[in-house]
Protein backbone atom coordinates (compact mmCIF):
# COMPACT_ATOMS: atom_id res chain seq x y z
CA UNK A 1 0.00 0.00 0.00
CA UNK A 2 1.55 3.27 -1.12
CA UNK A 3 0.92 6.31 1.05
CA UNK A 4 2.24 9.64 -0.16
CA UNK A 5 3.49 12.69 1.73
CA UNK A 6 3.80 16.32 0.71
CA UNK A 7 4.59 19.68 2.28
CA UNK A 8 3.09 22.87 0.92
CA UNK A 9 5.85 25.39 1.64
CA UNK A 10 8.23 26.40 -1.14
CA UNK A 11 5.65 25.25 -3.70
CA UNK A 12 3.27 27.24 -5.81
CA UNK A 13 -0.35 26.13 -5.90
CA UNK A 14 0.24 24.92 -9.46
CA UNK A 15 3.21 22.75 -8.41
CA UNK A 16 1.38 21.42 -5.36
CA UNK A 17 -1.86 20.41 -7.09
CA UNK A 18 -0.06 19.10 -10.19
CA UNK A 19 1.97 16.72 -8.01
CA UNK A 20 -1.21 15.50 -6.31
CA UNK A 21 -3.07 15.06 -9.57
CA UNK A 22 -0.19 13.19 -11.24
CA UNK A 23 0.02 10.81 -8.26
CA UNK A 24 -3.73 10.12 -8.54
CA UNK A 25 -4.43 11.31 -4.99
CA UNK A 26 -8.07 10.87 -3.90
CA UNK A 27 -7.69 11.72 -0.20
CA UNK A 28 -5.52 14.30 1.53
CA UNK A 29 -4.95 13.70 5.24
CA UNK A 30 -3.96 16.94 6.92
CA UNK A 31 -1.58 16.10 9.78
CA UNK A 32 -0.89 19.71 10.77
CA UNK A 33 -1.63 21.00 14.22
CA UNK A 34 -2.75 24.37 12.82
CA UNK A 35 -4.58 24.16 9.53
CA UNK A 36 -6.24 27.56 9.34
CA UNK A 37 -3.37 30.06 9.65
CA UNK A 38 -3.49 33.07 7.34
CA UNK A 39 0.14 32.26 6.48
CA UNK A 40 -0.94 28.95 4.95
CA UNK A 41 -2.13 30.57 1.72
CA UNK A 42 -3.84 28.02 -0.55
CA UNK A 43 -3.51 25.32 2.12
CA UNK A 44 -5.95 26.78 4.66
CA UNK A 45 -8.49 24.13 5.65
CA UNK A 46 -11.54 25.48 3.81
CA UNK A 47 -9.64 26.59 0.72
CA UNK A 48 -7.73 23.34 0.51
CA UNK A 49 -10.89 21.24 0.70
CA UNK A 50 -12.39 23.27 -2.17
CA UNK A 51 -9.26 23.12 -4.36
CA UNK A 52 -8.78 19.39 -3.77
CA UNK A 53 -12.33 18.67 -4.85
CA UNK A 54 -12.24 20.96 -7.88
CA UNK A 55 -8.73 20.21 -9.15
CA UNK A 56 -8.05 16.63 -8.06
CA UNK A 57 -11.49 15.15 -7.34
CA UNK A 58 -10.07 14.36 -3.90
CA UNK A 59 -11.40 14.66 -0.37
CA UNK A 60 -9.91 16.52 2.57
CA UNK A 61 -9.57 14.91 6.02
CA UNK A 62 -8.01 16.51 9.09
CA UNK A 63 -6.53 13.92 11.46
CA UNK A 64 -5.19 15.62 14.62
CA UNK A 65 -4.09 12.27 16.11
CA UNK A 66 -1.25 12.40 13.57
CA UNK A 67 -0.15 15.91 14.58
CA UNK A 68 2.31 16.87 17.32
CA UNK A 69 1.08 18.56 20.47
CA UNK A 70 1.47 22.35 20.76
CA UNK A 71 4.08 21.83 23.48
CA UNK A 72 6.14 19.42 21.39
CA UNK A 73 6.03 21.70 18.36
CA UNK A 74 6.98 24.74 20.42
CA UNK A 75 9.93 22.96 22.06
CA UNK A 76 11.31 22.07 18.63
CA UNK A 77 10.43 25.10 16.51
CA UNK A 78 10.28 28.13 18.79
CA UNK A 79 12.72 26.97 21.44
CA UNK A 80 15.09 25.48 18.85
CA UNK A 81 15.12 22.00 20.36
CA UNK A 82 17.00 19.15 18.72
CA UNK A 83 15.47 17.03 15.98
CA UNK A 84 16.51 13.89 17.87
CA UNK A 85 14.49 14.95 20.96
CA UNK A 86 11.51 15.90 18.81
CA UNK A 87 11.62 12.60 16.93
CA UNK A 88 11.86 10.52 20.10
CA UNK A 89 9.02 12.39 21.81
CA UNK A 90 6.79 12.29 18.74
CA UNK A 91 7.30 8.52 18.36
CA UNK A 92 6.32 8.11 22.03
CA UNK A 93 3.25 10.31 21.46
CA UNK A 94 2.12 8.17 18.52
CA UNK A 95 2.54 5.04 20.64
CA UNK A 96 0.44 6.56 23.46
CA UNK A 97 -2.20 7.56 20.93
CA UNK A 98 -2.12 4.06 19.40
CA UNK A 99 -2.31 5.46 15.89
CA UNK A 100 -1.78 1.98 14.48
CA UNK A 101 -5.41 1.34 15.46
CA UNK A 102 -6.67 3.96 13.02
CA UNK A 103 -8.59 2.31 10.18
CA UNK A 104 -6.25 1.33 7.35
CA UNK A 105 -8.78 2.50 4.79
CA UNK A 106 -8.14 6.08 5.97
CA UNK A 107 -4.78 5.76 4.20
CA UNK A 108 -6.17 4.34 0.97
CA UNK A 109 -7.40 6.36 -1.90
CA UNK A 110 -4.49 6.81 -2.87
CA UNK A 111 -3.89 9.09 0.09
CA UNK A 112 -1.30 11.74 0.93
CA UNK A 113 -0.23 13.13 4.32
CA UNK A 114 0.09 16.92 4.30
CA UNK A 115 2.13 19.21 6.50
CA UNK A 116 4.06 22.40 5.97
CA UNK A 117 7.69 21.25 5.78
CA UNK A 118 9.01 21.36 2.19
CA UNK A 119 10.86 18.02 2.54
CA UNK A 120 10.23 14.94 4.68
CA UNK A 121 13.70 14.91 6.27
CA UNK A 122 12.77 16.82 9.43
CA UNK A 123 9.03 16.40 9.29
CA UNK A 124 6.58 14.42 11.38
CA UNK A 125 4.69 13.17 8.31
CA UNK A 126 7.66 10.90 7.54
CA UNK A 127 7.75 9.73 11.16
CA UNK A 128 4.04 8.82 11.01
CA UNK A 129 4.59 6.50 8.06
CA UNK A 130 7.77 4.99 9.47
CA UNK A 131 5.94 4.28 12.73
CA UNK A 132 3.02 2.66 10.90
CA UNK A 133 5.37 0.49 8.81
CA UNK A 134 6.21 -1.46 11.98
CA UNK A 135 2.53 -2.48 12.14
CA UNK A 136 1.72 -2.50 8.44
CA UNK A 137 4.74 -3.99 6.62
CA UNK A 138 3.11 -3.51 3.21
CA UNK A 139 3.02 0.29 3.68
CA UNK A 140 5.33 2.06 1.22
CA UNK A 141 5.97 5.78 1.78
CA UNK A 142 6.27 7.94 -1.34
CA UNK A 143 7.40 11.53 -0.82
CA UNK A 144 6.12 13.98 -3.45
Amino acid sequence: MEVYTIGFTKKTAAEFFTRLRRAGIRRLIDVRLNNSSQLAGFSKREDLAFFLNEICDAEYVHEPLLAPTPELLQAYKKNKGSWEDYEREFLQLMARRRIEELPRDLFMGPAVLLCSEPTPDHCHRRLVLEYLQAYWPDLQPVHL
